[in-house]
């Protein structure tokens, strides 16, 4: 099954209001309109510049879509600093990254964290938000080469209590956590191994074919100059990308290798 490639561009805590709205412009300059035909392409901004950013995109009628970083899974309530779904899609996110590495680590989210998060967004069969649903081994689990159980492991615990129907509007992201900000890539050949890994677990729970379609993403230290080789692989599907995306020319570069 050909799998339409994902780009998508995590700039993390980085840019004001009015830097994302000169980055968010600058990309929209180079984008192409009918690059949208070949690959899907997302931008997640902090919370605060997603309006701003959207406006830009919707002003200019280019073709790129816009994610959010995290979410909370309650509607509403008492959840002092959180973002609800509703609120996301109020502005008009077409997807939300949850459990990346930063957040399991720095903010503690749990396996059960993440499952709650996914599940609360694609809720919403008619108009879901996209869960870009992160996993990822560290250095240490590497070197022990427990790695790919431990990967399996966290894809069936984001996945718990879902089915194939509510699976194929996700995305997997692979981030190894030894190669996110470090300069260090992981080898064409081991990514494909784990995103391969990954796309053998999707299929034991939700089917072969449900799992075909779902798009698995290498999340490691993408650039303008690895990324043809990543996503020359037959399990990688797009790119998570961190640093690369805070530079217009850089991210329409990944961009452009995935056509």
């Amino acid at each position: 099954m050909a799998r339409k490639p994902l780009i998508a561009g995590n700039w993390k805590m980085n840019n004001t209001i009015a830097q994302a709205v000169v980055l968010t412009q600058e990309i929209s300059n180079i984008f192409e309109s009918d690059w949208a035909d070949t690959v899907d392409v997302a931008i997640c901004p902090p919370f605060v510049d997603l309006k701003p950013a959207k406006t830009v995109l919707e002003f200019d009628k280019t073709k790129i879509s816009i994610g959010a970083q995290n979410v909370y899974w309650e509607p509403s309530g008492a959840f002092t600093g959180e973002i609800s779904i509703p609120m996301l899609k109020d502005i008009g996110c077409d997807y939300c990254i949850v459990g990346h590495s930063e957040r399991r680590t720095l903010f503690h989210e749990t396996n059960e964290d993440v499952n709650n998060k996914v599940r609360a967004l694609l809720a919403d069969k008619v108009q879901p938000i996209h869960p870009i649903v992160c996993v990822g081994e560290s250095l240490a689990v590497r070197d022990e080469g427990t790695y790919i159980d431990f990967v399996d492991a966290q894809v069936r615990a984001a996945f718990a209590g879902t089915d194939e129907i509510d699976a194929k509007d996700a995305v997997v992201a692979y981030e190894p956590i030894w190669a996110i900000g470090t300069g260090r890539t992981a080898t064409p050949d081991q990514a494909q191994e784990v995103c391969a890994a990954i796309r053998a677990t999707l299929a034991d729970l939700f089917g072969a074919e449900c799992a075909e379609g779902i798009r698995v993403l290498y999340g490691g230290s993408m650039n303008e100059g690895n990324a043809e080789m990543l996503l020359a692989q037959p399990d990688i599907d797009g790119g998570l990308i961190g640093g690369a995306s805070l530079k217009a020319a850089s991210f329409v570069d990944i961009v452009k290798a995935a056509l």
